[in-house]
Protein backbone atom coordinates (compact mmCIF):
# COMPACT_ATOMS: atom_id res chain seq x y z
CA UNK A 1 0.00 0.00 0.00
CA UNK A 2 1.64 3.22 -1.06
CA UNK A 3 1.77 5.76 1.75
CA UNK A 4 0.29 9.11 1.05
CA UNK A 5 2.20 12.35 2.30
CA UNK A 6 -0.80 12.92 5.00
CA UNK A 7 -4.47 11.66 5.95
CA UNK A 8 -6.10 15.22 4.36
CA UNK A 9 -5.01 13.32 1.23
CA UNK A 10 -7.28 10.31 2.13
CA UNK A 11 -11.02 10.55 0.34
CA UNK A 12 -12.58 8.60 3.21
CA UNK A 13 -10.93 11.76 6.09
CA UNK A 14 -12.40 14.14 3.49
CA UNK A 15 -15.88 12.54 3.09
CA UNK A 16 -15.99 12.25 6.93
CA UNK A 17 -15.32 15.76 7.61
CA UNK A 18 -18.25 16.70 5.23
CA UNK A 19 -20.18 14.48 7.23
CA UNK A 20 -19.24 16.61 10.68
CA UNK A 21 -20.41 19.61 8.71
CA UNK A 22 -23.70 18.19 7.89
CA UNK A 23 -24.39 16.90 11.44
CA UNK A 24 -23.59 20.28 12.66
CA UNK A 25 -25.67 22.05 10.80
CA UNK A 26 -28.68 18.99 11.03
CA UNK A 27 -28.28 19.67 14.69
CA UNK A 28 -28.57 23.41 15.13
CA UNK A 29 -32.63 22.69 14.68
CA UNK A 30 -32.36 20.49 17.28
CA UNK A 31 -34.79 21.41 20.33
CA UNK A 32 -32.52 23.35 23.08
CA UNK A 33 -33.80 20.25 25.64
CA UNK A 34 -31.17 18.07 23.20
CA UNK A 35 -28.19 20.24 23.70
CA UNK A 36 -26.47 17.86 26.39
CA UNK A 37 -28.24 14.62 24.87
CA UNK A 38 -28.69 13.57 21.41
CA UNK A 39 -27.19 16.90 19.64
CA UNK A 40 -23.58 16.18 21.61
CA UNK A 41 -23.88 12.69 21.02
CA UNK A 42 -24.18 12.99 17.47
CA UNK A 43 -21.76 16.17 16.91
CA UNK A 44 -19.49 13.61 19.05
CA UNK A 45 -19.83 10.65 17.39
CA UNK A 46 -19.47 12.23 14.08
CA UNK A 47 -16.29 13.67 14.86
CA UNK A 48 -14.84 11.03 16.27
CA UNK A 49 -14.69 9.77 12.53
CA UNK A 50 -12.31 12.02 10.83
CA UNK A 51 -9.91 12.03 14.32
CA UNK A 52 -9.64 8.54 14.80
CA UNK A 53 -8.58 8.27 10.85
CA UNK A 54 -6.08 11.00 11.54
CA UNK A 55 -4.52 9.90 14.77
CA UNK A 56 -4.28 6.05 13.33
CA UNK A 57 -2.80 7.62 10.66
CA UNK A 58 0.41 9.42 12.69
CA UNK A 59 0.47 5.88 14.36
CA UNK A 60 3.69 4.27 13.40
CA UNK A 61 2.05 0.46 13.20
CA UNK A 62 -0.01 -0.67 11.10
CA UNK A 63 -2.00 -2.40 13.54
CA UNK A 64 -2.89 0.68 15.22
CA UNK A 65 -3.48 2.36 12.48
CA UNK A 66 -6.30 -0.81 11.72
CA UNK A 67 -7.29 -0.65 15.58
CA UNK A 68 -8.18 3.15 14.79
CA UNK A 69 -10.01 2.37 11.78
CA UNK A 70 -12.00 0.01 13.86
CA UNK A 71 -12.93 2.95 16.66
CA UNK A 72 -13.92 5.27 13.44
CA UNK A 73 -15.83 2.50 12.01
CA UNK A 74 -17.72 2.42 15.18
CA UNK A 75 -18.26 5.60 15.60
CA UNK A 76 -20.50 5.54 12.29
CA UNK A 77 -22.31 2.88 13.53
CA UNK A 78 -23.29 4.97 16.59
CA UNK A 79 -24.02 7.66 14.62
CA UNK A 80 -25.97 5.77 12.06
CA UNK A 81 -28.30 4.69 15.19
CA UNK A 82 -28.77 8.62 16.58
CA UNK A 83 -30.02 9.55 12.95
CA UNK A 84 -32.26 6.75 13.21
CA UNK A 85 -33.28 8.13 16.66
CA UNK A 86 -33.32 11.59 15.36
CA UNK A 87 -35.68 10.75 12.17
CA UNK A 88 -38.14 8.59 14.32
CA UNK A 89 -38.44 11.48 16.55
CA UNK A 90 -38.88 14.07 13.43
CA UNK A 91 -35.88 16.40 14.90
CA UNK A 92 -34.81 15.97 10.79
CA UNK A 93 -36.61 15.60 7.74
CA UNK A 94 -36.64 12.63 5.38
CA UNK A 95 -34.41 14.04 3.02
CA UNK A 96 -31.88 15.34 5.53
CA UNK A 97 -31.64 11.48 7.39
CA UNK A 98 -31.17 9.98 3.22
CA UNK A 99 -28.57 12.62 2.98
CA UNK A 100 -26.56 11.87 5.69
CA UNK A 101 -26.94 8.06 5.97
CA UNK A 102 -25.77 8.40 2.29
CA UNK A 103 -22.46 9.42 2.95
CA UNK A 104 -22.32 7.93 6.07
CA UNK A 105 -23.04 4.70 4.52
CA UNK A 106 -20.24 5.55 1.82
CA UNK A 107 -17.96 6.62 4.83
CA UNK A 108 -18.49 2.87 6.10
CA UNK A 109 -17.70 1.17 3.13
CA UNK A 110 -14.37 3.08 2.53
CA UNK A 111 -13.63 2.53 6.04
CA UNK A 112 -14.34 -1.23 5.57
CA UNK A 113 -11.86 -1.70 2.64
CA UNK A 114 -9.24 0.17 4.52
CA UNK A 115 -9.57 -1.85 7.41
CA UNK A 116 -9.21 -4.89 5.13
CA UNK A 117 -6.16 -3.75 3.74
CA UNK A 118 -4.33 -2.35 6.89
CA UNK A 119 -5.56 -5.72 8.72
CA UNK A 120 -3.75 -7.69 4.97
CA UNK A 121 -0.43 -5.49 5.40
CA UNK A 122 0.06 -6.19 8.94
Amino acid sequence: MEKTKSFRELTVWQKSMDLVLKIYQQTNNFPQAESYGLTSQMRRAAVAIPSNIAEGYARSHTKEYARFISVAFSSGAELETQLEISKKLSYITDSEHSDAVALLDEIMRMLNKLSQVLRTNS
